[in-house]
């Protein structure tokens, strides 16, 4: 019977503990899939201050020319002559990768014209998050078109 009681109450103490920690990373992920959304918006308005406050120094992008830095991230989304008129997010999923670095991955899709010609969507995409300073901020980005529905 102790022994009962005693499994009880770790039993109860570890479900207790698990759903604490549920809590917690449904909060990260509402915060980080936020800020990705409001990256979103950022892009669509070309809100140069929104990345220079919101992307890592040493942050980095991937696309298809390649590895660049803070400078040309801000640059390609902003200084560009492509029109957003709307995008939508989906699948989206975070896994913690430490409890100061998170991973987000989802799929997108936009309406969006670049000199004249459409660019490719849906796409799926990755966006690396540290936390410095209490404030979460993007270290890595990359996109690449999503396959064809089969």
């Amino acid at each position: 019977m102790k022994r009962s009681i005693i499994a009880l109450a770790l039993l109860t103490l570890v479900v207790t503990f698990a759903l604490g920690q549920m809590k917690r990373d449904d909060s990260v992920e509402a915060q980080i899939v936020a800020l990705e959304k409001r990256a979103f918006e950022a892009w669509k308005n070309k809100d140069r201050q929104f990345f220079e406050d919101h992307m890592s120094e040493a942050g980095l992008y991937l696309d298809l020319n390649g590895v660049g830095g803070k400078a040309q991230y801000v640059k390609a989304i902003i200084d560009n002559n492509c029109t957003v008129s709307s995008y939508s997010l989906d699948n989206s999923k975070v896994t913690m990768l430490s409890k100061d670095v998170a991973l987000l991955t989802y799929r997108y899709a936009h309406d969006v014209v670049c000199g004249g010609n459409p660019e490719a969507s849906p796409l799926w995409s990755s966006t690396v998050y540290v936390k410095r300073g209490g404030n979460w901020l993007i270290a890595f980005h990359q996109e690449i078109p999503a396959a064809e529905a089969k």
